[in-house]
């Protein structure tokens, strides 16, 4: 068994010259609409028009840009929030044909070691009495919970059926796809300071990165402050 404290990761896996040409998209099919196209369109120009569109609140026109990310070292609970936002393309890790005692070419029944995300603010060897009056860590339980898993495996059951006793906290990968307007109302409530700490970690870190990318579409949700534990959150403002 292993512990993750640490926040997961991501990739973003549309390259950034795509990202940016999909500025110049936007700006294309917002003169479409206004009928206003006067000269060519260059990067500096579909910047200023995609930040108009923000502005004055014209969003489904920046739909027409999309972004992919890869999520990973994050938990069950983390992809379980994540898909939530429907307007959205997801692929997940399957814990019915993922088999979590395989480490080689073969399942290895004895040596296999399940990966669980704990919060960073918590301490994994925190004594607590349980109510039949066992004292037991957060460590131990993740242990049990494996231990739970490998003993339906070795009694024959298959990791579709075993994975029942996996608890919320098992790591998992996603890939989520969506569209710019999505993607702001995405971070517009996962990076709010009453987001989980989870996926709000994640996101925080993920939006800081894209408004390096495409600083027009989403540099109106800015830092805003630390909540209790030390993590950070963002709100949205007028620009």
């Amino acid at each position: 068994m292993e512990i993750l404290k640490s926040s997961g990761t991501y990739r973003i896996l549309t390259p950034t010259e795509v990202l940016l040409n999909q500025l110049l998209i936007i700006e294309e099919a917002g003169r479409t609409s206004y009928q206003s196209q006067k000269g060519s369109i260059t990067l500096a120009t579909a910047t200023k028009f995609v930040r108009m569109l923000i502005r004055n609140g014209h969003e489904s026109v920046i739909e027409h840009g999309s972004l992919s990310v890869k999520f990973t070292g994050v938990s069950r609970g983390f992809t379980h929030e994540d898909v939530r936002h429907r307007l959205s393309s997801f692929t997940q890790e399957s814990t019915r044909y993922v088999d979590y005692t395989r480490g080689g070419d073969e399942p290895d029944l004895e040596r296999f070691q399940a990966r669980f995300i704990l919060p960073p603010h918590r301490d994994e060897q925190e004594l607590m009495t349980r109510p039949d009056g066992r004292q037991i860590t957060p460590a131990q339980m993740f242990e049990e919970a494996e231990q739970n898993y490998r003993t339906l495996r070795l009694h024959g059951w298959k990791p579709q059926d075993a994975r029942q006793v996996l608890p919320i906290g098992i790591e998992s990968d996603l890939v989520h796809t969506a569209n710019f307007r999505e993607w702001r109302h995405i971070f517009k409530l996962r990076t709010a300071k009453d987001a989980h700490w989870e996926i709000r970690l994640v996101m925080c870190a993920l939006l800081q990165e894209l408004q390096t990318v495409l600083p027009a579409v989403f540099d109106d949700l800015q830092y805003a402050g630390q909540d209790q534990d030390g993590h950070p959150y963002f709100k949205t403002v007028k620009i």
